[in-house]
Protein backbone atom coordinates (compact mmCIF):
# COMPACT_ATOMS: atom_id res chain seq x y z
CA UNK A 1 0.00 0.00 0.00
CA UNK A 2 2.66 2.46 1.08
CA UNK A 3 4.33 1.96 -2.62
CA UNK A 4 1.48 2.59 -4.21
CA UNK A 5 0.58 5.68 -2.41
CA UNK A 6 3.99 7.34 -2.90
CA UNK A 7 3.34 6.53 -6.81
CA UNK A 8 -0.53 8.47 -6.61
CA UNK A 9 1.17 10.90 -4.41
CA UNK A 10 2.54 14.50 -5.30
CA UNK A 11 3.37 17.44 -3.57
CA UNK A 12 2.52 19.74 -6.50
CA UNK A 13 -0.64 21.37 -6.35
CA UNK A 14 -2.85 19.89 -8.19
CA UNK A 15 -4.02 21.58 -11.69
CA UNK A 16 -7.63 22.45 -12.27
CA UNK A 17 -10.01 20.32 -13.93
CA UNK A 18 -12.39 21.02 -16.50
CA UNK A 19 -16.11 20.72 -15.23
CA UNK A 20 -18.89 22.05 -17.43
CA UNK A 21 -17.10 25.16 -18.29
CA UNK A 22 -15.93 25.99 -15.20
CA UNK A 23 -12.04 25.73 -13.50
CA UNK A 24 -12.13 23.67 -10.35
CA UNK A 25 -9.31 23.45 -8.19
CA UNK A 26 -6.39 25.23 -6.07
CA UNK A 27 -6.54 29.27 -7.17
CA UNK A 28 -10.32 29.26 -8.65
CA UNK A 29 -13.45 30.23 -6.94
CA UNK A 30 -15.13 27.48 -4.96
CA UNK A 31 -17.07 25.16 -7.04
CA UNK A 32 -20.48 25.02 -5.64
CA UNK A 33 -22.45 21.95 -6.27
CA UNK A 34 -26.31 22.03 -4.54
CA UNK A 35 -27.81 18.53 -4.08
CA UNK A 36 -31.41 18.18 -4.71
CA UNK A 37 -31.55 14.66 -3.55
CA UNK A 38 -34.87 13.32 -2.20
CA UNK A 39 -35.66 17.29 -1.11
CA UNK A 40 -38.45 17.60 -3.99
CA UNK A 41 -40.44 15.51 -1.87
CA UNK A 42 -42.02 13.25 -4.76
CA UNK A 43 -43.44 16.44 -6.86
CA UNK A 44 -41.47 17.66 -10.07
CA UNK A 45 -42.69 21.26 -9.83
CA UNK A 46 -40.83 21.61 -6.42
CA UNK A 47 -37.52 20.13 -7.55
CA UNK A 48 -37.41 22.98 -10.66
CA UNK A 49 -38.15 25.31 -7.70
CA UNK A 50 -35.38 23.84 -6.28
CA UNK A 51 -33.25 24.58 -9.16
CA UNK A 52 -33.83 27.85 -10.15
CA UNK A 53 -33.27 28.94 -6.15
CA UNK A 54 -29.91 27.16 -6.63
CA UNK A 55 -29.58 29.40 -9.71
CA UNK A 56 -30.21 32.71 -7.80
CA UNK A 57 -27.73 31.50 -5.21
CA UNK A 58 -24.80 32.11 -7.18
CA UNK A 59 -23.92 28.39 -7.02
CA UNK A 60 -22.26 26.41 -10.20
CA UNK A 61 -23.51 23.38 -10.21
CA UNK A 62 -26.83 21.04 -9.14
CA UNK A 63 -26.45 17.76 -8.56
CA UNK A 64 -29.34 14.54 -8.84
CA UNK A 65 -29.47 11.09 -7.88
CA UNK A 66 -30.21 8.05 -10.69
CA UNK A 67 -31.67 5.29 -9.41
CA UNK A 68 -34.60 3.51 -9.03
CA UNK A 69 -35.83 1.50 -6.02
CA UNK A 70 -35.55 -1.83 -7.82
CA UNK A 71 -32.18 -0.43 -9.14
CA UNK A 72 -29.94 0.22 -5.55
CA UNK A 73 -31.84 -2.36 -3.86
CA UNK A 74 -34.60 -4.87 -3.56
CA UNK A 75 -37.51 -5.46 -1.49
CA UNK A 76 -37.08 -6.91 1.14
CA UNK A 77 -37.54 -6.68 5.22
CA UNK A 78 -34.73 -8.72 6.78
CA UNK A 79 -32.65 -7.09 9.31
CA UNK A 80 -30.07 -6.30 6.51
CA UNK A 81 -32.58 -4.24 5.13
CA UNK A 82 -33.55 -2.19 8.03
CA UNK A 83 -32.03 1.04 9.11
CA UNK A 84 -31.89 1.19 13.02
CA UNK A 85 -35.05 1.88 15.14
CA UNK A 86 -33.43 5.09 16.77
CA UNK A 87 -31.82 6.87 13.68
CA UNK A 88 -32.40 10.47 13.64
CA UNK A 89 -33.97 10.94 10.48
CA UNK A 90 -34.82 7.29 9.22
CA UNK A 91 -35.29 5.34 11.73
CA UNK A 92 -37.34 2.05 11.39
CA UNK A 93 -37.76 2.10 7.52
CA UNK A 94 -36.56 -0.67 5.27
CA UNK A 95 -34.32 0.74 2.65
CA UNK A 96 -37.03 0.04 -0.20
CA UNK A 97 -39.40 2.25 1.27
CA UNK A 98 -36.99 5.26 1.70
CA UNK A 99 -35.38 5.11 -1.66
CA UNK A 100 -38.56 4.55 -3.23
CA UNK A 101 -40.07 7.59 -1.10
CA UNK A 102 -36.26 9.89 -1.95
CA UNK A 103 -35.54 8.70 -5.58
CA UNK A 104 -35.67 11.36 -8.74
CA UNK A 105 -38.02 9.90 -11.48
CA UNK A 106 -36.20 9.00 -14.48
CA UNK A 107 -38.96 10.77 -16.71
CA UNK A 108 -37.91 13.90 -14.32
CA UNK A 109 -34.25 13.66 -15.53
CA UNK A 110 -34.65 15.92 -18.95
CA UNK A 111 -36.76 18.89 -17.37
CA UNK A 112 -34.23 19.64 -14.68
CA UNK A 113 -31.50 19.14 -16.92
CA UNK A 114 -33.03 21.66 -19.52
CA UNK A 115 -34.36 23.96 -16.80
CA UNK A 116 -31.20 23.81 -15.16
CA UNK A 117 -29.09 24.29 -18.16
CA UNK A 118 -31.55 27.41 -18.74
CA UNK A 119 -30.53 28.92 -16.16
CA UNK A 120 -26.80 28.44 -16.67
CA UNK A 121 -26.02 26.20 -13.77
CA UNK A 122 -24.23 22.51 -14.75
CA UNK A 123 -26.37 19.82 -14.07
CA UNK A 124 -25.41 16.31 -13.34
CA UNK A 125 -26.15 13.29 -11.00
CA UNK A 126 -24.98 9.95 -9.53
CA UNK A 127 -25.83 7.33 -11.23
CA UNK A 128 -26.13 4.16 -9.30
CA UNK A 129 -26.21 1.28 -12.16
CA UNK A 130 -25.18 1.30 -15.64
CA UNK A 131 -28.45 1.78 -16.47
CA UNK A 132 -28.51 5.27 -15.10
CA UNK A 133 -25.74 5.87 -16.53
CA UNK A 134 -27.29 5.12 -20.17
CA UNK A 135 -30.36 7.30 -18.62
CA UNK A 136 -27.60 10.38 -18.02
CA UNK A 137 -25.55 9.97 -21.24
CA UNK A 138 -28.64 10.31 -23.48
CA UNK A 139 -28.99 13.69 -21.93
CA UNK A 140 -25.19 14.46 -22.49
CA UNK A 141 -24.21 14.97 -18.54
CA UNK A 142 -20.86 16.81 -18.76
CA UNK A 143 -19.47 14.87 -15.27
CA UNK A 144 -20.37 11.90 -12.45
CA UNK A 145 -20.58 11.80 -9.23
CA UNK A 146 -19.37 8.95 -7.16
CA UNK A 147 -21.52 8.37 -4.23
CA UNK A 148 -19.70 7.82 -0.69
CA UNK A 149 -21.49 4.19 -0.73
CA UNK A 150 -20.89 3.30 -4.01
CA UNK A 151 -16.55 3.94 -4.01
CA UNK A 152 -16.16 0.34 -3.26
CA UNK A 153 -18.06 -0.48 -6.43
CA UNK A 154 -15.34 -0.55 -8.59
CA UNK A 155 -17.26 -2.13 -11.46
CA UNK A 156 -19.56 1.20 -11.54
CA UNK A 157 -16.75 3.49 -11.49
CA UNK A 158 -15.30 1.90 -14.35
CA UNK A 159 -18.44 2.19 -16.36
CA UNK A 160 -18.49 5.72 -15.53
CA UNK A 161 -14.99 6.57 -16.35
CA UNK A 162 -15.56 4.78 -19.57
CA UNK A 163 -17.68 7.76 -20.58
CA UNK A 164 -14.64 10.05 -20.18
CA UNK A 165 -16.65 12.75 -18.63
CA UNK A 166 -14.26 13.52 -15.06
CA UNK A 167 -15.56 12.06 -12.07
CA UNK A 168 -16.31 13.99 -8.56
CA UNK A 169 -16.23 11.08 -6.30
CA UNK A 170 -17.07 11.30 -2.26
CA UNK A 171 -14.64 9.46 -0.07
CA UNK A 172 -17.24 8.79 3.42
CA UNK A 173 -16.24 6.03 5.31
CA UNK A 174 -13.72 5.29 3.22
CA UNK A 175 -9.93 3.69 4.16
CA UNK A 176 -6.97 4.87 2.07
CA UNK A 177 -6.95 1.39 0.34
CA UNK A 178 -10.27 2.00 -0.92
CA UNK A 179 -10.20 5.52 -2.02
CA UNK A 180 -6.47 4.15 -3.76
CA UNK A 181 -8.55 1.31 -5.25
CA UNK A 182 -11.17 3.47 -6.72
CA UNK A 183 -8.91 5.91 -8.08
CA UNK A 184 -7.35 2.76 -9.78
CA UNK A 185 -10.61 1.73 -11.52
CA UNK A 186 -11.19 5.29 -12.81
CA UNK A 187 -8.26 5.71 -14.33
CA UNK A 188 -8.36 2.35 -15.75
CA UNK A 189 -11.84 3.08 -17.27
CA UNK A 190 -10.11 6.06 -18.65
CA UNK A 191 -10.48 8.77 -16.78
CA UNK A 192 -8.14 11.47 -16.27
CA UNK A 193 -10.02 14.23 -14.96
CA UNK A 194 -10.58 13.21 -10.78
CA UNK A 195 -11.87 15.80 -7.64
CA UNK A 196 -12.19 13.33 -4.60
CA UNK A 197 -14.45 14.97 -1.87
CA UNK A 198 -13.54 14.34 1.66
CA UNK A 199 -17.30 13.56 3.60
CA UNK A 200 -18.31 12.10 6.89
CA UNK A 201 -21.37 10.07 5.67
CA UNK A 202 -23.95 10.74 8.36
CA UNK A 203 -26.95 12.17 8.13
CA UNK A 204 -26.39 14.38 9.54
CA UNK A 205 -23.32 14.73 10.85
CA UNK A 206 -21.77 16.60 13.40
CA UNK A 207 -19.30 18.79 12.81
CA UNK A 208 -16.66 17.08 15.67
CA UNK A 209 -16.89 14.11 12.79
CA UNK A 210 -15.83 16.58 9.79
CA UNK A 211 -11.84 16.17 10.78
CA UNK A 212 -10.79 18.76 7.84
CA UNK A 213 -7.30 17.91 8.21
CA UNK A 214 -8.00 15.23 5.87
CA UNK A 215 -8.67 17.47 3.09
CA UNK A 216 -4.13 18.70 3.18
CA UNK A 217 -3.76 14.69 3.66
CA UNK A 218 -6.11 13.32 0.58
CA UNK A 219 -4.36 16.06 -1.73
CA UNK A 220 -1.00 14.89 -0.39
CA UNK A 221 -1.80 11.10 -0.87
CA UNK A 222 -3.28 11.30 -4.49
CA UNK A 223 -2.19 14.52 -6.22
CA UNK A 224 -5.89 15.54 -7.33
CA UNK A 225 -8.20 18.42 -6.39
CA UNK A 226 -9.89 17.71 -3.01
CA UNK A 227 -13.11 18.95 -2.14
CA UNK A 228 -15.81 18.71 0.62
CA UNK A 229 -19.31 16.54 0.58
CA UNK A 230 -20.66 18.30 3.78
CA UNK A 231 -23.69 17.23 5.87
CA UNK A 232 -22.98 19.24 8.69
CA UNK A 233 -25.85 22.06 9.60
CA UNK A 234 -24.93 25.11 8.81
CA UNK A 235 -22.20 26.94 6.10
CA UNK A 236 -19.11 27.11 8.92
CA UNK A 237 -17.44 23.85 7.97
CA UNK A 238 -17.67 24.13 4.22
CA UNK A 239 -15.78 27.97 5.14
CA UNK A 240 -13.50 26.26 6.72
CA UNK A 241 -12.67 23.14 4.66
CA UNK A 242 -11.63 25.79 1.89
CA UNK A 243 -9.37 27.43 4.31
CA UNK A 244 -7.61 24.19 4.51
CA UNK A 245 -7.55 23.75 0.22
CA UNK A 246 -11.12 22.57 -0.80
CA UNK A 247 -11.77 23.69 -4.24
CA UNK A 248 -15.20 22.11 -4.06
CA UNK A 249 -18.24 22.01 -1.60
CA UNK A 250 -21.39 19.67 -2.02
CA UNK A 251 -24.40 21.02 0.12
CA UNK A 252 -27.71 19.62 0.26
CA UNK A 253 -30.33 22.37 -0.61
CA UNK A 254 -34.44 22.58 -0.07
CA UNK A 255 -36.55 25.59 -0.25
CA UNK A 256 -37.85 25.52 3.37
CA UNK A 257 -36.28 22.79 6.17
CA UNK A 258 -39.83 22.91 7.76
CA UNK A 259 -41.28 21.17 4.62
CA UNK A 260 -40.19 18.38 5.51
CA UNK A 261 -38.71 15.48 3.67
CA UNK A 262 -35.74 12.67 3.77
CA UNK A 263 -33.11 15.34 3.83
CA UNK A 264 -34.50 18.41 4.90
CA UNK A 265 -32.42 18.22 8.52
CA UNK A 266 -29.19 18.98 6.96
CA UNK A 267 -30.20 20.79 4.12
CA UNK A 268 -29.31 24.61 3.46
CA UNK A 269 -32.42 27.28 1.98
CA UNK A 270 -31.36 29.29 -0.67
CA UNK A 271 -30.23 32.21 1.43
CA UNK A 272 -27.87 30.48 3.34
CA UNK A 273 -26.91 28.51 0.49
CA UNK A 274 -25.91 31.89 -1.62
CA UNK A 275 -24.08 32.59 1.51
CA UNK A 276 -21.81 29.97 1.39
CA UNK A 277 -20.94 31.22 -2.06
CA UNK A 278 -20.27 34.43 -0.75
CA UNK A 279 -18.14 32.74 2.39
CA UNK A 280 -16.15 30.54 0.95
CA UNK A 281 -14.63 32.67 -1.68
CA UNK A 282 -14.23 34.92 0.83
CA UNK A 283 -12.33 31.93 2.44
CA UNK A 284 -10.49 31.28 -0.79
CA UNK A 285 -9.57 34.76 -1.49
CA UNK A 286 -8.30 35.47 2.40
CA UNK A 287 -5.56 32.49 1.91
CA UNK A 288 -2.68 34.09 0.91
CA UNK A 289 0.86 32.95 1.53
CA UNK A 290 2.46 34.22 4.35
CA UNK A 291 4.03 37.90 4.68
CA UNK A 292 5.37 40.14 7.08
CA UNK A 293 5.55 44.33 6.45
CA UNK A 294 3.11 46.57 5.42
CA UNK A 295 0.96 45.83 2.47
CA UNK A 296 -0.08 48.41 -0.15
CA UNK A 297 -3.75 47.72 1.12
CA UNK A 298 -2.66 49.06 4.45
CA UNK A 299 -0.73 52.29 3.50
CA UNK A 300 -3.09 54.89 5.25
CA UNK A 301 -3.06 53.26 8.11
CA UNK A 302 0.68 52.83 8.19
CA UNK A 303 0.35 56.49 8.52
CA UNK A 304 -1.57 56.71 11.58
CA UNK A 305 1.51 55.01 13.64
CA UNK A 306 1.96 56.69 16.66
CA UNK A 307 4.77 58.74 17.50
CA UNK A 308 6.50 61.76 19.69
CA UNK A 309 4.84 65.23 18.52
CA UNK A 310 5.20 68.53 19.76
CA UNK A 311 1.73 68.68 21.54
CA UNK A 312 2.27 72.71 23.04
CA UNK A 313 3.67 75.60 21.81
CA UNK A 314 7.39 75.97 22.66
CA UNK A 315 10.18 78.47 22.23
CA UNK A 316 13.66 78.02 21.67
CA UNK A 317 16.32 76.84 24.79
CA UNK A 318 12.75 75.88 26.04
CA UNK A 319 13.27 72.00 27.80
CA UNK A 320 11.52 68.71 26.28
CA UNK A 321 9.14 67.66 28.99
CA UNK A 322 6.29 65.19 29.00
CA UNK A 323 3.74 67.95 28.77
CA UNK A 324 5.30 69.71 25.31
CA UNK A 325 6.27 66.22 23.74
CA UNK A 326 3.91 63.24 23.86
CA UNK A 327 3.25 60.01 22.09
CA UNK A 328 0.68 60.58 20.01
CA UNK A 329 -0.67 59.56 16.59
CA UNK A 330 -0.22 59.81 13.55
CA UNK A 331 3.77 58.73 12.38
CA UNK A 332 6.56 60.96 11.02
CA UNK A 333 7.94 61.96 14.34
CA UNK A 334 10.68 60.09 16.47
CA UNK A 335 10.38 56.58 17.49
CA UNK A 336 8.01 56.46 20.86
CA UNK A 337 11.01 54.54 22.61
CA UNK A 338 13.42 57.24 22.40
CA UNK A 339 10.81 59.42 24.79
CA UNK A 340 13.81 58.71 27.80
CA UNK A 341 16.08 59.95 25.50
CA UNK A 342 15.10 63.37 24.51
CA UNK A 343 13.15 64.36 28.06
CA UNK A 344 15.23 66.90 29.57
CA UNK A 345 17.16 68.23 25.94
CA UNK A 346 16.59 71.51 24.95
CA UNK A 347 14.40 73.03 21.90
CA UNK A 348 17.09 74.70 18.91
CA UNK A 349 14.30 76.93 17.82
CA UNK A 350 10.95 78.06 18.34
CA UNK A 351 8.10 74.98 17.47
CA UNK A 352 4.65 74.84 17.28
CA UNK A 353 1.95 72.53 18.29
CA UNK A 354 1.64 69.75 15.98
CA UNK A 355 4.95 69.57 14.92
CA UNK A 356 6.85 65.77 14.46
CA UNK A 357 9.57 65.86 16.63
CA UNK A 358 12.91 65.59 14.67
CA UNK A 359 16.67 65.08 16.06
CA UNK A 360 17.17 69.03 14.51
CA UNK A 361 14.57 70.07 16.83
CA UNK A 362 16.30 69.31 20.13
Amino acid sequence: MSETLATLGDMRTPDPIELGGHRVGPGEKPFVIAEVSGNHNGSLDRALEIVEAIAGSGAQAVKFQTYRADTITIDADGPAFRIRDDHGLWGGRNLYQLYEQAHTPWEWHEPLFTRARELGLVPFSSPFDPTAIELLESLDAPAYKVASAELVDLPLIRAMAATGKPLVVSTGMATLAEIDAALAAAREGGATEIVLLACTASYPADPADANLQTIPALREAFGVPIGLSDHTPGIGVPVAAVALGAVAIEKHVTLQRADGGVDSDFSLEPAELAALVTETDVARRAMGPARFGPRESERDTLALRRSLYVVADVAAGDKVTEENVRSIRPAGGLPTDTIGTVLGRTFTRDVTRGTPLTWDLI
